[in-house]
């Protein structure tokens, strides 16, 4: 009986290493793709055409692509909201924060709430679950795509607008290109 426990807790502990081997394994390569941001995105645009592809040639599977489409556009929209939004932190006598407008006043950076190498992870993630959903006939629920299609439009800008409408309100741009770069000389100063 003993020799029998000790069998099976030997590959359990096999297994877990193996599990957790392979999982060290995974995030090494996965830390590795953070400095080469233009090629993770691209791969990641790479995957969503083969996955539209997948789909317009199987002429299927649109209940997938619908929610793998509302799944993205919420990681946007995560990607483009502060981490703290304004919006839940203002005083009884003002209208709510908002970030500095002149030189004198606290500098306060744009932290994203969802970062951008998680969004890429996301989405190439949830890319590639959404590709082999498209393997299995159990997804494909036969539905009228239009529909679907004229759904998605219709969120996609009522939310970019409700966005667009919290930017302009707290005063804040989450990309920064078109900012001013400040770089620091050899005496310390700063200087544009």
């Amino acid at each position: 009986m003993e020799e029998e426990l000790l069998g099976s807790s030997g590959s359990k502990s096999k297994i877990s290493q193996l599990c957790s081997r392979l999982s060290q394994w995974y995030q090494g390569v996965v830390d590795k793709t953070v400095p080469w941001r233009k090629a993770r995105w691209l791969f990641a645009i790479l995957l969503i055409l083969g996955f539209m592809a997948r789909i317009f040639i199987a002429q299927g599977w649109y209940i997938v692509t619908y929610a793998l489409g509302i799944y993205h556009l919420n990681l946007f929209i995560a990607f483009l909201t502060p981490k703290i939004d304004p919006a839940m932190d203002f005083d009884a006598e003002d209208n709510g924060p908002e970030l500095p407008t002149r030189a004198n006043e606290e500098f306060r950076p744009f932290i994203r709430r969802l970062p951008e190498f998680k969004f890429w992870y996301s989405v190439t993630k949830s890319t590639v679950i959404g590709l082999i959903c498209t393997f299995f006939d159990c997804f494909n629920i036969p539905v009228f795509w239009p529909i679907l299609v004229m759904y998605f439009i219709t969120l996609f800008c009522v939310t970019m607008k409700r966005q667009i409408k919290h930017m302009i309100k707290y005063k804040y741009l989450p990309f920064t290109h078109g900012k001013p770069k400040y770089q620091t000389n050899e005496i310390g100063k700063s200087s544009k």
